[in-house]
């Protein structure tokens, strides 16, 4: 897939936007991450693949500041940093899209783009002031114009869009706010051909405006159009990485399944119910 704007190239010599070093998650007795260590480029987009169960959602949310990691360090743009809940990963520039949206049905574009991050004036004596909408709508058709994103008005509410409608709201304001990292958890399930394209292309320009991705998907043709690198997932271990393309094709599904030209893993016990039900 080709994209007429130019993107900024990946820098392959500097420092990464995010390190992740020997990082470890445990519910219980169940080992969900087992010293798990990558890295995500300045301007890259890094596919993170694995079967259910794998550990994916698990790390996302260590990264988003949903779960807490037992061990392991989590370095962004060099500094170490400890994420303890989604505000703070927020304020860190990390913006995370899960397979459920997070959209507030009964309200608009606007709305939902702004929903706990509303600009307001200074209010007298340092009390809250006046939102301001016009500012709002202002931004918020910039950025739809800039992300050629057509929608039927922003005026409508998100609950009355399409799937790929939807899902384009959502991860435009992940871009809009995530200054520095956007992650999306499975961004074009159970969307049609058009739908997945229009997400497919946000996904592939977000380099260009300085901003790094890691995408969970099952489906590598997708993977294929927009990933520069993938990392692979099993039982909670890193098992391999390669660039993903048709001439690895074959490795990364056997990398995923478990192949028998595949490294031996540590078999940690089965992974918990919460991340098996929505580590896709």
């Amino acid at each position: 897939m080709e994209t007429e704007q130019a993107q900024m190239p990946r820098d392959e010599n500097g420092d990464p936007i995010l390190e992740i070093r020997d990082l470890t998650k445990r519910f219980g007795a169940t080992l969900a991450l087992n010293n798990v260590s990558l890295t995500l480029g300045r301007n890259e987009v890094l596919a993170l693949l694995g079967d259910n169960g794998a550990g994916k959602s698990t790390l996302i949310k260590c990264l988003s500041g949903v779960h807490e990691p037992d061990e392991g360090q989590i370095f962004v743009d060099g500094d170490e940093v400890h994420i303890t809940s989604p505000m703070q990963a927020r304020s860190l520039g990390v913006e995370t899209v899960y397979q459920d949206l997070a959209l507030f049905d009964n309200l608009d574009v606007v709305g939902n783009f702004y929903a706990g991050r509303e600009p307001t004036t200074p209010g007298w004596l340092g009390n809250w002031g006046w939102v301001k909408d016009k500012d709002m709508i202002r931004e918020a058709d910039e950025l739809m114009s800039r992300l050629e994103i057509n929608l039927p008005g922003a005026d409508v509410e998100t609950g009355l869009m399409s799937g790929g409608q939807r899902q384009a709201v959502a991860s435009a304001r992940a871009m809009a706010f995530g200054r520095k990292i956007v992650i999306l958890d499975e961004p074009t399930s159970a969307l049609g051909a058009r739908e997945s394209r229009n997400v497919l292309r946000l996904i592939q320009d977000a380099p260009g405006h300085g901003v790094s991705v890691i995408v969970i998907s099952h489906n590598l043709e997708h993977i294929m159009q927009v990933a520069d690198r993938a990392v692979v997932l099993r039982q909670g271990n890193v098992v391999g990485e390669a660039e993903p393309n048709q001439e690895n094709h074959e490795r990364l599904v056997s990398m995923i399944v478990g192949g028998a030209d595949e490294p031996e893993v540590d078999e940690p016990s089965e992974a918990p119910d919460e991340d098996s039900t929505n580590d896709g």
